[in-house]
Formats: C-alpha cells, sequence, structure tokens
C-alpha cells in the first residue's frame, strides 16, 4: 500500500487527509467520501448559512421549540455535560460575545455592551425536551443563540475517521484544522508524529507527540488574538466575565475521540494557569500544556521531543 495526502479547506480551517490505500482511485474514492462529510458538517451547523440547523435554532429563540435530529440531539446532550463538568466554563450559548468583540476589534467594547451578552448566556435555560417521540430545542429569550463552533469540528473528525475505517482504512490520519483524528499507525506499526506549534514560533513546533491511535486536539490562546491600545487579548472568551481569558497558551490533549480531547482543552484553556494544570491533572489523560513563561507540564513527556 502506498500512502496518500489530500489537503482541502472545510469549516474555515484548512484540513489534510493521509491514508495508506491499494491505488490512487481507492485513495480518491475515499478523499471525496471524507470532504463530503466535513462540508455536510460545515453546511449543517454553520452559523453563517441560512439554512443550516443553528441558524433555524437561533431564529427561533423566544418564539417556538424546534425539532431537532438524533445528530444534533446527540451534540447538544454532549455540550450538556461539558457544560456540567466544567461549572459552566464551557457554554454553548456563549457564542453571542463575538458580536462585540469580533465585529469590532479596534476598541473595547462597553461594560454595558458585555453585561447585556453575559443575559442572554446560559445553558441552564436550554430547553430540550421530547415532543411526540421527536426532540426539540428551545432559547427562552430572544437574542439567545446556540454556537457549535466549540464541540462540531471535532465530532467531524471523529466521523470522518468512522467513515473511513468503514470504507477499509487502517492506516492513517484526519487533521481539521489542528484537530487531529489518527484512523490507525503507519502499516509498519509505528506512529505519526504530530508537531505542536510553538506559541512564539510558527516555524518551528514546540514539541512532537508520536501517536498511532486516539485523538489529539489544540488550543491557544495565541492563536486569532488581537490588539487594542497596545494590549494583546485572546479570542477565547469567558462566558462568566464577558472578557477575553487571560491564562494558559497552550494545551494539547490526547483522547481516545477527537470530541473529547477537544473539550477538554476547550475548558482548560477558560481558566486561569494553575486552575487549569489542576484541571488537566485531575482528567487523568494524557495533556501537553505550555504556561505564559514557556514552562511545560504534562503527561505526555516519554513521547515528546521538546
Amino acid at each position: 500500500m502506498d500512502s496518500y495526502r489530500h489537503r482541502f479547506s472545510a469549516m474555515s480551517c484548512p484540513c489534510e487527509l493521509v491514508i495508506h490505500a491499494e491505488s490512487q482511485t481507492a485513495a480518491e474514492r475515499i478523499f471525496d467520501l471524507c470532504v463530503e462529510e466535513a462540508l455536510r458538517f460545515e453546511a449543517k451547523y454553520s452559523r453563517y448559512r441560512e439554512d443550516s440547523v443553528t441558524t433555524r435554532i437561533n431564529r427561533s429563540a423566544g418564539r417556538s421549540p424546534v425539532t431537532i435530529d438524533p445528530e444534533t440531539a446527540s451534540i447538544l446532550k454532549y455540550s450538556d455535560v461539558c457544560y456540567v463538568q466544567s461549572n459552566a466554563l464551557f457554554d454553548i450559548t456563549a457564542g453571542v460575545l463575538r458580536e462585540i468583540w469580533f465585529k469590532n476589534m479596534t476598541e473595547l467594547p462597553s461594560h454595558h455592551a458585555v453585561l447585556g451578552c453575559l443575559e442572554l448566556i446560559g445553558w441552564e435555560r436550554v430547553v430540550c425536551e421530547v415532543v411526540c417521540e421527536e426532540e426539540t430545542v428551545y432559547l427562552p429569550e430572544k437574542g439567545m443563540e446556540l454556537d457549535f463552533g466549540g464541540v462540531v469540528k471535532e465530532y467531524a473528525a471523529d466521523a470522518i475517521a468512522a467513515l473511513a475505517t468503514t470504507e477499509g482504512i487502517s492506516h492513517g490520519f484526519i487533521n481539521l484544522g489542528g484537530d487531529i483524528r489518527i484512523i490507525g499507525p503507519k502499516p509498519d506499526g509505528s506512529p505519526w508524529p504530530v508537531g505542536i506549534a510553538h506559541p512564539q514560533n510558527s516555524e518551528q513546533p514546540i514539541a512532537t507527540i508520536h501517536l498511532k491511535d486516539g485523538a489529539l486536539a489544540t488550543s491557544g490562546s495565541y492563536e486569532r488574538c488581537f490588539e487594542i491600545d497596545g494590549r494583546r487579548y485572546s479570542h477565547l472568551i469567558s462566558p462568566r466575565t464577558g472578557w477575553p481569558v487571560d491564562g494558559l497558551l497552550s494545551v494539547s490533549v490526547n483522547a481516545p475521540q477527537a470530541v473529547v480531547a477537544g473539550s477538554l482543552t476547550s475548558i482548560a484553556m477558560l481558566q486561569p494557569e494553575e486552575e487549569a494544570i489542576d484541571f488537566l491533572e485531575s482528567c487523568r489523560i494524557p495533556f501537553f500544556a505550555v504556561d505564559s513563561g514557556l514552562g511545560c507540564h504534562g503527561h505526555l513527556a516519554e513521547a515528546v521531543d521538546a
């Protein structure tokens, strides 16, 4: 079997699929199926599309419940688990904050604007019910929104890996904007090397993790950061305060599934440094974290070439 690589764009990020297949024709068939699956998730959950599930739910806020399919219900149930386990830090209703932070990144939002958004945040207020054997979701106040951005990309990576496996692929990986799901080790049984970006030098990885299975998700405060009045702000906004978080520079988590790895990195990045490290330690799962002084922490030391 030969190695084949395909690069594409989905969910507003660069993506890559590497597989070992019997032929170019066989590889291209798998690539087509996997890209189609990635684009399906993008179309279904994008908040920028008029026909997406996300838009349909958000437009019905304060008006009526929306019937959802089992896949969407599953994502919402997982998001509920994350909300509870994170003590309300992982909140998919917090997307309203992007309206005041990312539409005008030349000046800070007013205190009044931040408070106005905070009044629309609160997953515990969202009503998920089964009505006539159909699952529904209801946002009780006009202006409330769901934002699947913090979970759907990783969920898609797991779905694509499962699809490739079903189609007979047993060696490869999928990379969706830095969230990586291993489909299987290299044909000789050796692991795939996965570089972790240096927070201050994009040309040089700060570490390399070697994986044979599972997933690796990475989140960094240096990603998509912005500067106002000489101060740099993270793109990660706390649903508690409505302000950018000042915590770890980067967190990478290795878990059996990309959706689990991704949510754990997000929860850690939304906490102060010491609390974040304690949280990751308590999860008893391999992680690699970089603090504001470029100090490295974690349980992947035996697999890291720093």
